[in-house]
Protein backbone atom coordinates (compact mmCIF):
# COMPACT_ATOMS: atom_id res chain seq x y z
CA UNK A 1 0.00 0.00 0.00
CA UNK A 2 1.27 3.51 -0.86
CA UNK A 3 1.19 6.78 1.05
CA UNK A 4 -1.85 9.04 0.58
CA UNK A 5 -0.90 12.40 -0.92
CA UNK A 6 -3.14 15.42 -0.35
CA UNK A 7 -2.66 18.31 -2.77
CA UNK A 8 -1.80 21.79 -1.46
CA UNK A 9 -4.75 23.99 -0.59
CA UNK A 10 -6.04 26.39 2.05
CA UNK A 11 -4.76 25.32 5.45
CA UNK A 12 -2.09 23.04 3.92
CA UNK A 13 0.01 25.23 1.60
CA UNK A 14 2.70 22.58 1.17
CA UNK A 15 0.32 19.65 0.80
CA UNK A 16 0.27 16.66 3.11
CA UNK A 17 1.34 13.02 2.95
CA UNK A 18 -0.34 10.43 5.16
CA UNK A 19 2.01 7.49 5.54
CA UNK A 20 0.81 4.02 4.57
CA UNK A 21 1.28 2.75 8.14
CA UNK A 22 -1.59 5.03 9.28
CA UNK A 23 -4.00 3.74 6.61
CA UNK A 24 -6.07 0.57 6.81
CA UNK A 25 -7.61 -1.07 3.76
CA UNK A 26 -10.35 -3.69 3.94
CA UNK A 27 -12.00 -5.49 1.07
CA UNK A 28 -15.48 -6.99 0.80
CA UNK A 29 -17.94 -8.21 -1.76
CA UNK A 30 -19.84 -5.42 -3.49
CA UNK A 31 -23.63 -5.44 -3.34
CA UNK A 32 -26.05 -5.24 -6.23
CA UNK A 33 -26.35 -7.04 -9.56
CA UNK A 34 -23.23 -8.06 -11.40
CA UNK A 35 -23.22 -11.58 -12.79
CA UNK A 36 -20.75 -14.35 -12.13
CA UNK A 37 -17.83 -12.28 -10.84
CA UNK A 38 -19.78 -10.43 -8.13
CA UNK A 39 -20.00 -13.52 -5.90
CA UNK A 40 -16.30 -14.37 -6.05
CA UNK A 41 -14.33 -11.11 -5.98
CA UNK A 42 -13.85 -8.70 -3.12
CA UNK A 43 -14.06 -5.47 -5.12
CA UNK A 44 -15.50 -3.09 -2.48
CA UNK A 45 -12.79 -1.08 -0.68
CA UNK A 46 -12.98 0.49 2.78
CA UNK A 47 -10.09 2.87 3.45
CA UNK A 48 -9.71 4.03 7.07
CA UNK A 49 -7.43 6.32 9.03
CA UNK A 50 -7.46 6.91 12.79
CA UNK A 51 -7.28 10.70 13.07
CA UNK A 52 -6.28 10.61 16.76
CA UNK A 53 -3.14 8.53 16.12
CA UNK A 54 -2.21 9.79 12.63
CA UNK A 55 1.44 10.85 12.76
CA UNK A 56 1.18 13.08 9.68
CA UNK A 57 -1.18 15.62 11.27
CA UNK A 58 -0.21 18.38 13.67
CA UNK A 59 -2.31 18.97 16.79
CA UNK A 60 -4.08 21.96 15.20
CA UNK A 61 -4.82 20.00 12.02
CA UNK A 62 -6.04 17.02 14.07
CA UNK A 63 -8.48 19.24 16.03
CA UNK A 64 -9.75 20.85 12.82
CA UNK A 65 -10.34 17.49 11.10
CA UNK A 66 -12.05 15.99 14.17
CA UNK A 67 -14.34 19.03 14.36
CA UNK A 68 -15.15 19.27 10.63
CA UNK A 69 -15.67 15.54 10.05
CA UNK A 70 -17.36 14.66 13.35
CA UNK A 71 -20.54 13.50 11.56
CA UNK A 72 -18.50 11.01 9.45
CA UNK A 73 -16.31 9.60 12.23
CA UNK A 74 -16.69 6.36 14.15
CA UNK A 75 -14.96 7.42 17.34
CA UNK A 76 -11.83 8.93 15.82
CA UNK A 77 -11.68 6.64 12.77
CA UNK A 78 -12.49 8.18 9.39
CA UNK A 79 -13.61 5.62 6.78
CA UNK A 80 -14.30 6.01 3.07
CA UNK A 81 -16.01 3.26 1.06
CA UNK A 82 -15.85 2.81 -2.71
CA UNK A 83 -17.76 0.15 -4.60
CA UNK A 84 -18.85 1.82 -7.83
CA UNK A 85 -16.24 0.17 -10.07
CA UNK A 86 -16.03 -3.49 -11.02
CA UNK A 87 -12.29 -3.76 -10.39
CA UNK A 88 -10.74 -3.60 -6.95
CA UNK A 89 -7.81 -1.54 -8.25
CA UNK A 90 -10.16 1.18 -9.52
CA UNK A 91 -12.13 1.17 -6.27
CA UNK A 92 -8.85 1.55 -4.33
CA UNK A 93 -7.93 4.59 -6.43
CA UNK A 94 -11.42 6.07 -6.02
CA UNK A 95 -11.39 5.58 -2.23
CA UNK A 96 -7.98 7.26 -1.99
CA UNK A 97 -9.19 10.17 -4.13
CA UNK A 98 -12.31 10.63 -2.02
CA UNK A 99 -10.38 10.50 1.24
CA UNK A 100 -7.81 13.02 -0.02
CA UNK A 101 -10.57 15.39 -1.15
CA UNK A 102 -12.52 15.13 2.11
CA UNK A 103 -9.42 15.60 4.27
CA UNK A 104 -8.32 18.58 2.16
CA UNK A 105 -11.73 20.22 2.64
CA UNK A 106 -11.71 19.41 6.37
CA UNK A 107 -8.26 20.97 6.81
CA UNK A 108 -9.32 24.25 5.17
CA UNK A 109 -9.75 27.11 7.63
CA UNK A 110 -13.21 28.62 8.02
CA UNK A 111 -13.98 31.52 5.67
CA UNK A 112 -13.70 35.05 7.07
CA UNK A 113 -16.94 36.42 8.51
CA UNK A 114 -19.12 38.38 6.12
CA UNK A 115 -19.14 42.13 6.51
CA UNK A 116 -22.60 43.60 6.55
CA UNK A 117 -23.11 46.36 4.00
CA UNK A 118 -26.00 48.66 3.18
CA UNK A 119 -27.79 48.20 -0.12
CA UNK A 120 -27.08 50.93 -2.65
CA UNK A 121 -29.73 53.56 -3.38
CA UNK A 122 -30.14 52.32 -6.94
CA UNK A 123 -30.69 48.70 -5.81
CA UNK A 124 -33.33 49.87 -3.32
CA UNK A 125 -34.99 51.94 -6.08
CA UNK A 126 -34.95 48.96 -8.51
CA UNK A 127 -36.44 46.65 -5.87
CA UNK A 128 -39.27 49.07 -5.07
CA UNK A 129 -40.02 49.66 -8.77
CA UNK A 130 -40.18 45.90 -9.36
CA UNK A 131 -42.56 45.52 -6.41
CA UNK A 132 -44.75 48.30 -7.82
CA UNK A 133 -44.83 46.67 -11.29
CA UNK A 134 -45.75 43.34 -9.73
CA UNK A 135 -48.50 44.97 -7.66
CA UNK A 136 -49.96 46.66 -10.75
CA UNK A 137 -49.90 43.37 -12.66
CA UNK A 138 -51.75 41.58 -9.88
CA UNK A 139 -54.28 44.40 -9.49
CA UNK A 140 -55.40 43.79 -13.12
CA UNK A 141 -56.40 40.24 -12.10
CA UNK A 142 -58.91 41.38 -9.53
CA UNK A 143 -62.64 41.45 -10.08
CA UNK A 144 -63.86 44.78 -11.28
CA UNK A 145 -65.43 46.97 -8.61
CA UNK A 146 -69.15 47.59 -9.20
CA UNK A 147 -70.16 51.11 -8.14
Amino acid sequence: MNDLTIAPGPGIPGGLVIVAADLTERFAKSSGPGGQGVNTTDSKVQLSVDIATCSSLSDAQRRRVLHNLEHRLDGTVFTVTASTQRLQVRNRAEARGRMATLLREALAPPPPPRRRTKPTQSSVRRRLEAKKRRSELKSTRRRPQIP
